[in-house]
């Protein structure tokens, strides 16, 4: 575990650059009980899940699947696809993304930027809906299906994406000696959040782990519907992923798209731009901050940032358009963000 905060002074690939984000304290209590943010957007790419997309290649290529010249084949909302681009172009591999046009456009021209060869499951004249998920998964299924030095990585099913987390845990226990009593992070594949959680309580034992997923997901129960939390979540007609570890996860909450995006959006006048899910777990673990017991350290994973949805949840028009756009819900979590910070 020593090091893990540490990296060469230089580095030879954008890959060597994963990992030893920073924390940040966003909030505290008068009892002393505090909020820290993991700030994944620090890693290539703006995102957490470069860590896994390395992971998957390595496990891959340790496996004999993945050869040089070979094809990489995922299906992604856009994060997964922009780490598994950088990894691909590191290593001269070609990767095809199968994606729908309810991803942020950003990331999309990133991918394509980056080498990415885009296939569309939608034709972009409507919302493409929860079946776009599972349009998704078949695609690529059919695309890498008996193809030689092809792999379709399949993230929600692959132990290889929650291995890519272990580090996650390592940098915080290192940061925080030790001093952990709560990890809250979005419930997307499972992966990051139960790959580092799975990792950490081994190190801290006692550790409570809370899993947010959005409203109409369907991981922890509830009525399934539209929602535009991208990039986590299970919507209906998607099986949950073998990653989610129901036992490790203490606690398993939902946070609406309103809610979620007036937090992104109060926490930007903070200075910080974060992403739509990250809006989520910030609303759920503000909300819990000042009932918790004197002292509590919660750990927030902030798996990505904002600026790839200046279209979409910092955009009045599009948020308004979606019937999200809430003033009185972003003065209330200002209101109470601001009293928070005001302890410090």
């Amino acid at each position: 575990m020593s090091g893990a905060l540490q990296r060469p002074a230089i580095v030879s690939r954008v890959s060597d650059l994963v990992g030893s984000t920073p924390l940040l304290e966003l909030a505290t209590t008068g009892t002393g009980s505090r909020l820290l943010l993991k700030l994944e957007m620090f890693n290539p790419t703006g995102t957490a899940k470069i860590r896994m997309a390395r992971a998957m290649i390595d496990a891959a290529e340790a496996a004999g699947d993945l050869r040089a010249g070979g094809r990489i084949v995922e299906s992604t909302s856009g994060n997964t696809g922009l780490g598994l681009s950088v990894i691909a172009a590191e290593r001269g591999y070609t990767f095809t993304a199968v994606v729908d046009h309810h991803a942020a456009a950003d990331k999309l021209r990133a991918m394509k930027a980056l080498g990415t060869e885009l296939v569309y499951v939608d034709d972009g004249t409507g919302d493409p809906g929860e079946l776009a998920t599972a349009a998704r998964e078949e695609r690529a299924a059919d695309l890498a299906r008996g193809q030689a030095n092809t792999v379709f990585t399949e993230q929600h099913h692959n132990p290889a994406n929650g291995l890519g987390y272990l580090p996650v845990a390592y940098e915080l226990a290192e940061a925080l000696d030790g001093q952990i009593d709560i990890l809250i992070g979005a419930v997307g594949t499972g992966g990051g959040l139960c790959g580092t959680g799975r990792e950490l309580a081994a190190i801290i034992p006692g550790l409570t782990v809370i899993g947010v997923e959005p409203k109409g997901s369907i991981a922890f129960g509830g009525p399934a519907h539209d929602y535009h939390q991208s990039g986590t979540g299970t919507p209906e007609g998607a099986e949950i992923g073998a990653l989610v570890d129901f036992d490790l996860i203490d606690e398993g909450v939902k946070v609406g798209d309103i809610e979620a995006f007036a937090t992104c959006r109060a926490v930007a006048r903070t200075g910080l731009l974060i992403g739509g899910s990250a809006g989520g777990v910030v609303h759920e673990s503000l909300t819990r901050l000042p009932a918790l017991p004197p002292g509590t350290v919660m750990v927030a994973l902030v798996n990505d940032g904002g600026e790839k949805y200046m279209d979409t949840v910092y955009n009045d028009d599009w948020m308004a358009a979606h019937d999200l756009l809430s003033p009185a819900t972003e003065h209330e979590v200002s209101e109470h963000l601001a009293k928070l910070r005001r302890t410090r």
